[in-house]
């Protein structure tokens, strides 16, 4: 049976990261230029981050009126950006980053239905221009100076691909020269834009699963990674819908190489209908996949050869955790998913990367034990920065500070309702930090809440 459009949104939630090289040396401050940080991993290597907030939560610098949507906030500099949809138009605001106030805004006409409403885009952010993807496929490239758009594509129509049923979510993974999104057309299923003028440097082959004929679909974007040596696109495909038991198709896990799409591996052992979580790159070629709709989570690992081809392992599979939403973070040995779905409901789930749950937040028929009276977190999105872990409450708007560790669910300080009313959730939309502040969107303002450790000098408030 297909999921209900209200369950379905995670069409945010399928990101990448930036290719190649370690995270950048902790700092008190930095940008989160795209769609899970610096390295496109919801983790940041700020410190100085409060361990305790006042009893009322962080301070409010500032809250802007949205539209309905689900796409977080990119912080570049002294700047904020955000995608929303107003009416039939999309529209790229850039604020001021202290105060929430508009310096400028792109908007375009796309008339055509988005169901659930509203954007699903992060902007991806670099010095000179910012990326983003409507619901229904436009893709702009825009001058941070002048406000203009300097080239734009079709993702479906250029490509000879199919809108999802429940839009398009790609998040653009900007890489060296190039940006890239998979419009899983059949002709061109992962494809690298040249970011100066937009011309095509390549595409790589149509998939099995990136077109399924019915509601089961991939919102997955490309996951860019190093693996063996060689930049790749890690992209996942949809399983398609079943025929006397059987799928029509299989969906993939697998690795497009970031020099010319070509198809360097793939990995079928894993099935989703509606895969939407980021793979999450563990190293050393493991990759961690999540999703819902019973389909658990797996570790591979992909080796290079001395013959230059790869070869994928699969390390272990389980039933025991799996992200309908949001994607799973490695930090300091460990896999910290929010194990919600249509099926399930472990709450927020810590695992190593043997695959054995360390602990979780409540009980399900697949994992049990959990203590009793911790939060759910519905489909919340949480961040790692500082050896704590903010989450947000999908279904009440509360962000919650843990600490990150295998030991047990230590909370630190809770803010109820930070973005609270009936009118305002769910609260899905990836949260982003930067410089101290970190932005959460519902869905009818986003909010900016200083976090850094000298503005709240208050005793703790949660347990």
């Amino acid at each position: 049976m297909a999921p209900t459009a209200t369950t379905a949104i995670w069409l945010l939630a399928a990101l990448a990261p930036a290719a190649g090289g370690p995270p950048p040396p902790a700092a008190s401050g930095c940008d989160w230029p795209q769609f899970g940080g610096q390295q496109r991993d919801f983790t940041s290597p700020e410190t100085n981050l409060a361990r305790s907030w006042p009893a009322g939560g962080p301070k409010v610098l500032w809250a802007l009126p949205l539209n309905k949507g689900y796409g977080g906030a990119a912080v570049v500099g002294g700047e904020a950006f955000v995608f929303d949809r107003a009416g039939s138009d999309d529209v790229l605001l850039c604020l001021d980053r202290e105060t929430g106030r508009e310096l400028w805004r792109f908007a375009y006409a796309a008339p055509g239905k988005v169901a659930p409403p509203g954007s699903r885009c992060t902007p991806a952010v670099d010095d000179r221009r910012v990326y983003v993807v409507g619901p229904l496929g436009q893709m702009h490239c825009i001058d941070r100076k002048t406000h203009q758009p300097l080239w734009k594509a079709q993702l479906v129509g250029d490509f000879d691909g199919k809108l999802p049923r429940w839009n398009m979510p790609q998040n653009p993974a900007p890489y060296e020269e190039l940006v890239i999104v998979a419009p899983q057309g059949r002709a061109g299923g992962v494809v690298a834009f040249r970011r100066a003028d937009g011309k095509v440097a390549w595409k790589s082959p149509f998939l099995p699963g990136m077109i399924t004929g019915s509601w089961q679909g991939s919102y997955v974007s490309p996951r860019p990674a190093d693996i063996g040596g060689v930049p790749q696109a890690v992209i996942v495909t949809a399983q398609g819908p079943k025929t006397n038991g059987s799928p029509a198709c299989k969906g993939l896990l697998a690795g497009v190489s970031l020099a010319d799409g070509a198809v360097l591996w793939t990995y079928d052992g894993w099935q989703c209908d509606l895969p939407i979580p980021a793979p999450a790159i563990v190293g050393d070629g493991r990759i961690f996949i999540a999703g819902a709709y019973d389909a658990g989570s797996a570790m591979i690992r992909v080796r290079k050869g001395g013959d230059g081809k790869f070869a994928v392992e699969e390390l272990f599979k389980t039933t025991v955790c799996g992200c309908q939403v949001q994607q799973p973070v490695v930090h300091d040995g460990h896999i910290y998913a929010v194990s919600n779905g249509k099926e399930r409901r472990e709450g927020l789930m810590c695992l190593d990367l043997n695959g054995k749950v360390k602990w979780h937040t409540t009980d399900s028929k697949f994992c049990s034990g959990a203590p009793e009276g911790l939060p759910n977190f519905d489909n919340g999105n949480l961040i790692v920065a500082d050896g704590m872990i903010f989450i947000a409450d999908g279904a009440t708007g509360d962000l919650r500070l843990l600490e990150a560790g295998p030991a047990g669910y230590k909370e630190l300080a809770v803010a109820a309702a930070v973005v609270g009313g009936q009118d305002n959730k769910p609260v899905w939309a990836p949260m982003a930090l930067s410089h101290g502040r970190l932005f959460i969107r519902g869905q009818k303002e986003m909010k900016c809440l200083l976090v850094r450790a000298a503005a709240n000098p208050s005793p703790p408030a949660g347990r």
